[in-house]
């Protein structure tokens, strides 16, 4: 059996992971800040005023409305605005001033400034929704062209990390697929060249050229073709687009369920990282293909290397998000040896390190798209 796990954790994607959260909390926190912020400037205006009787604070009122429109409604906003008229009228009484064309001056200007900032409450609230029902039809496009890996399949566990370099996205130029196949389980993890929405549409293509052909190809070199003739008459359909111009690496992978081994197919992939009791090495791939949408460049060959992969031993793949991170002197990520000294840690813990671990080697965060999958015979 495989090592325990957290319930309901099977790594670190997108919406899971710390950051997320944490960043969720910011922007929680800066909302509540701006939402307090109009009545804790009412309140210092008075302070100030009473004061400072030799100044005029009562002219800070003018940004009480103009603050509230930025998290109030447009009601809200309006009231808040009546609020700080009040208080302008209540100071401009205490100073004896009350009926004089000074005290008129305040009010009409207030009026002003919460009539139009009313306004702009009522197109910021517009705006928020129509922003928030898009970016909810986007999230769901997204979840369903990448879906989250399952925790267990066939004879293997499955750990996650998933990070796109584009912010608020959820799919990136990076992908990942794992299925269960008639004896055994195949897996792709895959990374195309560039970022932004060609990447996505050009990982898009390559996931449902192998959800179809992983159930029917008799092996791996058949899954790869499959993926270079869907990719072809990709081009051959819409040579002009900028998707039919990038090009993609993979690597696949296939468990069988009856021998103790994994037999893997680069296509100018980075090689997996395995890892047998402490021991860690990287699968050597001598003969890796070109990548997908590349073979017409040369006869290309697909070579299919078979490891021995016994129950507790561990393969990590990896694009090269992960294996290219740099630090300040340009140093490469020394993933091998990361992974070397995390053979003790349980398997559900690694995808978080590694991702945690980039973070603090690179020293700003990870730049390009990432995805890593853990595998562990059970």
């Amino acid at each position: 059996m495989g090592e325990p796990r957290p319930p309901g954790r099977r790594g670190v994607d997108g919406s899971g992971s710390p950051s997320y959260g944490a960043e969720r909390f910011r922007s929680s926190a800066r909302y509540r800040l701006g939402r307090y912020l109009p009545f804790l400037l009412i309140v210092l205006t008075v302070l100030v005023d009473v004061v400072e009787r030799d100044y005029r604070a009562d002219r800070l009122l003018y940004a009480v409305p103009a603050i509230a429109a930025s998290t109030w409604g447009a009601g809200t906003t309006v009231l808040i605005g009546v609020l700080a008229m009040g208080v302008a009228a209540g100071l401009e009484t205490l100073r004896g001033l009350s009926f004089v064309p000074g005290t008129s001056g305040v009010l009409i200007v207030l009026a002003v400034v919460t009539a139009a900032s009313a306004w702009a409450a009522h197109v910021r609230q517009d705006r928020e929704s129509r922003l928030t029902t898009v970016s909810a039809v986007a999230e769901a496009t997204q979840r369903a062209v990448l879906r989250p890996l399952p925790s267990r399949l066939g004879p293997v566990d499955l750990y996650l990390l998933y990070e796109a370099s584009v912010a608020g996205a959820h799919v990136g130029g990076d992908f990942y697929k794992a299925l269960r196949v008639r004896g055994g389980v195949r897996l792709m993890v895959g990374d195309v060249q560039g970022k932004g929405l060609p990447a996505v549409e050009v990982a898009e293509l390559l996931l449902s050229s192998f959800r179809e052909s992983a159930y029917t190809a008799p092996d791996l070199p058949a899954v790869a073709a499959r993926l270079e003739f869907s990719m072809a008459r990709y081009v051959e359909r819409d040579p002009e687009s900028d998707a039919a111009g990038r090009f993609a690496t993979v690597l696949l992978a296939e468990i069988p369920d009856d021998r103790n081994t994994v037999r893997l197919l680069s296509c100018g992939h980075p090689p997996p990282v395995r890892q047998h009791g402490t021991g860690t090495r990287l699968v050597e791939l001598p003969a890796p293909s070109l990548p997908i949408n590349l073979a017409g460049l040369a006869n290309d060959t697909h070579d299919v290397r078979e490891v021995p992969f016994t129950p507790g031993d561990r393969l990590l793949l990896y694009t090269d998000g992960v294996s290219e991170t740099r630090d300040a002197h340009g140093d490469f990520y020394p993933l091998e040896e990361r992974m070397s000294g995390w053979a003790n840690e349980p398997a559900a813990a690694v995808t978080a390190l590694l991702k945690k671990d980039l973070t603090r080697f690179s020293g700003h965060g990870l730049d390009d798209d990432t995805a890593a999958v853990l595998m562990v015979r059970h």
